[in-house]
């Protein structure tokens, strides 16, 4: 193709244009820059490397390393431990020594503050082991998993390793390459941003509103404080009848401080001991495919801190590492000597270990007395004071999950733990204890009731799970013993939600000091079971026979066995209950229990009116209490019903583990209902008290306390057990229709006597209560195996009902017996219509709008 000569002539002069251009640029001085520091001599060999390796089209990848003052500039703030940590204004990096690079670290999220009412402070959100990876210019955050496990050298290893990929939960581009190439990563995303694998869930997180506070680091960890908010959809308005649906509402914002904390794990993993089910201890669990066994094997291993002697030959000795708690600053004073106090308690167990001075207690260093010490640090553990209106407190504890190593065990004492013991000893024990028969309590015996409080969560973080047979091992004969008492206290386990000995009586002389919980025999036999070295033992299972005969213990001594809460939860075991003293005869237990309730109800008004001019929260929060107390003693005596005695037993122990308990004990147990729990309690009925505080509140308090004992007494799982064991154990269990009548006989006893027929109030709401039950189970897919007794419940007493009509002469009890018959004709028939609304009012003096939350009141505590 032929060019003009116009095109020539255009090129020709831009060349020389361009040349005069260039030539200009080389005689001009140029702006004077900061000297960059110069760069460590690997890291510029590596960056001369990499230029002549790769393509020059390469060269400006923007997510290529940048030179390293670039990055980590002379205005970085800079801290060094595990990694280096930089803070440049708002942007934190990471630079990661290649060292540490596929090491494993445990990621923990904690709630360091939380938006008032939720009360998560010091709460573990989660925990994963992570790695931190590099590939060529990234560096990967990945998730490793123990789950399942294989010895290197077994034919299956290959096969679990790929049958169990490590999930990558971030990816950071390397930013830059520190010295002996240390891959430089920006993380504030990790912490500001939508990372839900390593944070809390709590909605989308707004990043706008989201920063780091802090990054402290550490020769094994780094702790970081960020800010984090984050946005939720509103919860849901419960539909209003004859109100139209509002304007959509905005989202809900709520802002946290979450502290994470990453630790890097042993190199050497301690060696496990195997978890054993009749002693309670927290487990971390495997599935080890590596055993020779023929299925699948699942491998648990205790929770428990690394103890080891410094003195291995000795009996007794020191360990090379004790355990140390600090006690927060924010501790009221007056209090800390018995937090010390509580900690140290532990002692005597580690003894029975062959550990001495193993747990110890201190209060927080000063600067001056060491700048270095930081409650971030994870190698503290520290005892820790909130300012919560929550009545709890809670230990958890952060471990190894390769071999249970406890690594971590911070306490958290929420402020109104306070109102909680108060209420307990002043309720429980007060007639035993003249330093509680007027409330403020003093401070030693509030430090006391704190400290115990503190020994039980001291004991979660050893490892230590709640050990819910523990009280019941005891007769309660022998918690009436003063002697007794002072060597074995009211229970063998500080580990139970034993409380206080409400068995013992003013009379009985026992030492109030003695009923507070202390360490008992079963603490020191599990710690001991635990942390006691096995001489010569190379595994874990080296160690089995020995821990296994050591268990074996507690077929001798029944003090050390052992429930964990599932067991308490799951309501047959009459042994394994929360709240409960004395052995599994809670007839007789709760029968004292409720003689000193009975004391407590007469002290009550002049117990709780002592301050002038305060108004009376005290009286109203205790008369609550009182009733609270009540229901859970008599809901020990409903657990006897339909119960199964349960001793956890191993292959090679003699004896059955399960036992149902006597029919006979079974029906002393409903008499013992039908005659406490089913007729009005009176104790709650002193006007003296009800005129201060809420003069018609009685009956719905009463009713609602009846109706759960009711409800639970008559639920389907208990008659769905009771006739499992009348099918298999003949001569060993009460019937259905056995339990059904004598229960029928009790709460509906005003149709069976030959006078005037005449229901109170209090039993209109129990009776009431009765026939909401059957009608909400028959109406119930999940309770179909026993809809037969419960409709020929019913239709028994309907008949009772006809027959006993014409004698019922009052007007109130009359209109209550004709809603009772309409109300199961309805439940029998669901297409009989109910009472029309323009019924007559069977209460006069109450317009028939009021009168129809009658029957209601009975579902509404009022607290």
């Amino acid at each position: 193709m032929k060019r003009s000569g116009c095109n020539l002539l255009t090129q020709a002069i831009l060349i020389i244009l361009l040349a005069a251009f260039c030539m200009a640029k080389e005689g001009r001085p140029q702006d004077p820059k900061p000297q960059a520091p110069a760069p460590a001599p690997a890291q510029e060999a590596k960056a001369e490397g990499d230029r002549q390796a790769r393509p020059a089209a390469e060269a400006a990848s923007p997510t290529d390393p940048k030179p390293y003052d670039k990055v980590i500039t002379k205005d970085a703030k800079s801290k060094r431990g595990v990694f280096a940590i930089h803070q440049v204004k708002d942007k934190w990096f990471y630079e990661i020594p290649k060292s540490e690079l596929g090491r494993d670290f445990l990621w923990a999220v904690q709630f360091s503050n939380a938006p008032m009412g939720e009360d998560r402070g010091g709460r573990v959100s989660l925990t994963r082991v992570i790695r931190w990876e590099r590939n060529n210019n990234k560096v990967y955050l990945r998730e490793i998993k123990y789950g399942m496990v294989a010895e290197p050298n077994a034919a299956i290893a290959r096969g679990v390793a790929a049958s169990n990929s490590n999930t990558i939960l971030a990816a950071f581009n390397v930013e830059a390459v520190g010295q002996d190439e240390a891959a430089v990563i920006d993380v504030t995303k990790l912490f500001t941003s939508e990372m839900k694998e390593l944070g809390p869930s709590k909605g989308t997180i707004d990043a706008s509103r989201s920063f780091i506070d802090r990054i402290a680091v550490f020769p094994q960890n780094v702790e970081v404080e960020a800010t984090a908010t984050f946005t939720a959809p509103p919860p849901p308005m419960p539909p209003r009848p004859g109100m139209a649906p509002g304007a959509p509402r905005p989202p809900v914002s709520s802002t946290y401080v979450l502290h994470y904390s990453m630790v890097k794990l042993p190199e050497k993993p301690m060696m496990p001991r195997l978890f054993d089910d009749r002693i309670g201890y927290f487990p971390v669990a495997q599935i080890d495919f590596g055993r020779d066994e023929q299925k699948v094997v699942r491998r648990q291993y205790i929770a428990h801190w690394r103890l080891e002697k410094k003195d291995p030959s000795a009996a007794m000795s020191e360990p090379v590492k004790p355990i140390i708690y600090y006690i927060d600053p924010a501790t009221p004073k007056q209090f800390v000597p018995y937090l010390k106090e509580a900690v140290e308690k532990w002692q005597v167990a580690f003894e029975a270990a062959g550990f001495k001075n193993a747990i110890l207690a201190k209060e927080v260093p000063s600067p001056e007395e060491d700048s270095e010490w930081s409650a971030e640090d994870v190698r503290n553990t520290v005892i820790r004071w909130l300012p919560s209106t929550t009545e709890n407190a809670m230990g958890p504890h952060v471990a190894d999950p390769r071999s249970g190593e406890i690594l971590n065990g911070n306490i958290s004492v929420y402020h109104n733990i306070l109102n909680l013991v108060r209420s307990w000893y002043f309720i429980q024990v007060s007639p035993l204890d003249a330093r509680a028969q007027k409330l403020p309590l003093p401070d030693d015996l509030m430090g006391k009731l704190l400290g115990y409080v503190v020994t039980h969560e001291v004991g979660h973080t050893l490892g230590l799970m709640h050990n819910m047979k523990a009280s019941s091992q005891y007769p309660v004969d022998k918690l009436r013993d003063p002697k007794w008492v002072h060597t074995m206290g009211h229970t063998p386990s500080i580990m139970d939600y034993a409380r206080f000995n409400y068995v013992a009586q003013p009379e009985d002389g026992v030492d109030p000091n003695d009923g507070i919980p202390g360490i008992g025999v079963y603490d020191k036999w599990a710690i001991a079971w635990g942390y006691k070295p096995i001489p010569n033992a190379k595994s874990p299972d080296d160690e089995f026979p020995t821990l296994n005969e050591w268990a074996r213990e507690q077929d001798k001594n029944p003090y050390l066995r052992y429930a964990d809460d599932a067991a308490a939860f799951s309501g047959y075991d009459p042994g394994e209950q929360m709240e409960a003293v004395g052995d599994a005869d809670a007839v007789k237990s709760t029968a004292l229990g409720v003689k000193n309730l009975e004391r407590v109800a007469a002290n009550l008004l002049s117990a709780t009116t002592s301050e002038t001019g305060q108004p009376y929260e005290d009286l109203q929060l205790m008369y609550g209490r009182l009733i609270g107390q009540w229901t859970t003693e008599m809901a020990h005596v409903v657990r006897i019903v339909g119960g199964i005695s349960r001793n956890n037993k191993h292959i090679g122990q003699e004896g059955t583990v399960y036992e149902p308990v006597s029919s006979a004990r079974q029906r002393e147990a409903v008499k013992f209902l039908n005659q406490n729990a089913f007729t009005t309690p009176r104790m709650f009925l002193n006007p003296e008290i009800l005129n201060r505080i809420d003069p018609v509140g009685a009956p719905a308090r009463i009713g609602k306390a009846q109706g759960d004992l009711l409800r639970s007494l008559l639920a389907p799982q208990r008659l769905l057990r009771i006739d499992a064991m009348a099918a298999t154990n003949q001569g060993t269990a009460i019937g259905v229709g056995d339990l059904l009548r004598d229960v029928r006989t009790g709460v509906w006893s005003e149709l069976y006597g030959a006078g005037p027929v005449k229901v109170d109030t209090f039993r209109r709401n129990l009776q009431r209560s009765y026939i909401e039950h059957l009608d909400k189970q028959l109406s119930s897919s999940d309770s179909a195996a026993v809809h037969a007794f419960y409709r020929d419940d019913l239709l028994t007493i309907r008949a009772d009902l006809k027959s006993a009509m014409s004698r019922a002469t009052e007007r109130s009890t009359r209109a209550h017996l004709r809603d009772i018959e309409a109300r199961i004709a309805k439940t029998l028939d669901p297409k009989t219509q109910a009472p029309a609304a323009n019924a007559p009012n069977p209460h006069p003096g109450i317009s028939n709008d009021d009168a129809r939350l009658l029957p209601c009141w009975h579902d509404f505590q009022m607290d």
